[in-house]
């Protein structure tokens, strides 16, 4: 049988840092239409049609600038995360899918690789081990749609008094790759996620003694319950703002980039998608209407 993944690299706390080198290259061979990452595109059409009412009807996802994702050729998905169990990954997997018609590989850390039976339903709806050369294949040699989020946990664990307010995108890792894959960097703006499952406080030791960054806190735990609370999600009202491309002006499959331009052109997206996100919330009424 061959391998669900690429690589299975050790688990990470960021996206896109830099890990031991993935294994051989996988067989040829694959189990139905599943792909050398483990992809179906079968399960991720079970996936859109049980998403799609909670996607139409429960969020009411709205769109803007949705043209401005390319059509064909390689590029890398960047945008804002927040929840304590995120929505907003599926949200734009599932919009690019329905409208654009292209798969969507999401980065993130392996320990969604490591749970079980969910790591496989994980892989088998695009989800990838966030390793460079794992998006470096996907970007360059397949010239795929990779979505990643450079806040990685620091997001997902933010306060709701934080709201809104981007952390830093690690050490630029996302920029680095799409410089060696010579892709554009195509930024996104998420509203409602802050929403859907706010964090209330979280416990980094309590975290640290089940294998997991943090345990939150949410507000949905206190409203239905613990159990329950980690999958009903309040009705937050999703707008998902694409920006204009990111273009890198450099060669690629160079053996390393500078340093300082590297991080600079990470801090310039980052500050464009807080822009962003501040005009969004001025322009929005409600949480709950848009």
């Amino acid at each position: 049988m061959p391998p669900d993944r690429a690589s299975d690299p050790p688990r990470t706390t960021g996206a896109l840092l830099p890990l031991r080198k993935p294994d051989a290259a996988p067989q040829e061979t694959r189990l139905g239409d599943v792909d050398e990452w483990g992809r179906s595109e079968r399960v991720r059409t079970i996936i859109r049609q049980a998403f799609g009412p909670l996607y139409r009807h429960w969020f009411r996802v709205e769109w803007e600038g949705l043209h401005k994702i390319p059509a064909s050729g390689g590029a890398l998905l960047v945008a804002n995360h927040a929840g304590a169990i995120p929505v907003d990954a599926p949200v734009i997997m599932h919009g690019i899918e329905e409208e654009l018609g292209r798969p969507v590989y999401g980065l993130a850390d392996f320990l969604f690789r490591s749970l079980p039976f969910g790591g496989t339903l994980w892989a088998r709806g695009g989800g990838v081990a966030a390793h460079p050369d794992n998006a470096y294949r996907l970007l360059h040699h397949q010239q795929q749609l990779v979505l990643v989020f450079p806040e990685g946990t620091k997001g997902t664990g933010k306060l709701y008094s934080d709201r809104y307010r981007l952390r830093r995108f690690g050490r630029g890792g996302f920029v680095e790759i799409a410089m060696r894959a010579g892709v554009p960097i195509v930024p996104i703006t998420v509203l409602g996620s802050e929403e859907a499952m706010p964090v209330l406080a979280r416990s980094t030791r309590l975290g640290r003694m089940l294998g997991l960054p943090y345990v939150p806190l949410t507000a949905n735990m206190l409203l239905f319950g613990p159990l329950l609370g980690l999958v009903a999600y309040l009705p937050a009202k999703f707008k998902v703002r694409v920006l204009e491309p990111v273009y890198l002006d450099v060669p690629p499959d160079q053996e390393r980039y500078p340093r300082s331009r590297v991080l600079d052109a990470a801090e310039e997206i980052r500050l464009r998608m807080q822009d962003s996100l501040f005009d969004m919330l001025r322009r929005r009424r409600s949480a709950w209407r848009g």
